[in-house]
């Protein structure tokens, strides 16, 4: 794991968050944490960073998004929609300007909606109805490989949406 290149995708973002006096909430899926550990890797995080959690159980999605059953009827894990309405949920649920969830199967074992190994969708959502979903597949079926591929994505895309990169309405 390169925590060095995560620390410096972080470090950009914090900057970003910082300047606009913006606060993130963070839903990881498929990434274990990895998404968070990398933004606390910046010194002083409280003041961009208000929290999150990792997604992994049906309980953990409960807890945290506090939404009915009903609100995911239709969806599959690994997918746009189910990203955007996590995006959504951790943002509006822990106060923040910006929210961002992954989602997706790292392989080496089978996902429980059928998604394919290497398969991660990330989802963020800003101000002003602002979104951008970011969707990568590896082909691979190496779990580590693919936590670090998902993790990158992520804040890649999380650094490009706060850089003021197109929007998807």
């Amino acid at each position: 794991m390169n925590f060095g290149a995560f620390h410096h995708l972080a470090s950009q973002i914090a900057r970003r968050l910082r300047s606009r006096g913006e606060k993130v909430a963070v839903a990881d899926g498929a990434t274990g944490g990895l998404i968070a550990a990398s933004l606390l890797t910046v010194p002083g995080a409280l003041d961009f960073f208000v929290g999150g959690g990792v997604v992994y159980s049906f309980r953990a999605r409960d807890v945290l998004f506090a939404l009915p059953r009903e609100a995911y009827t239709g969806m599959r894990g690994a997918s746009e929609e189910y990203a955007l309405l996590q995006a959504r949920a951790i943002r509006d649920n822990f106060g923040a300007e910006w929210g961002i969830a992954e989602s997706g199967s790292a392989g080496g074992s089978s996902h429980p909606s059928g998604a394919a190994p290497g398969r991660s969708v990330v989802a963020i959502v800003g101000p002003e109805s602002k979104k951008v979903i970011c969707a990568i597949e590896t082909g691979s079926d190496d779990r580590i490989a693919n936590m670090e591929a998902f993790t990158r994505n992520a804040l890649e895309a999380l650094k490009d949406a706060l850089g003021g990169a197109s929007w998807s309405g």
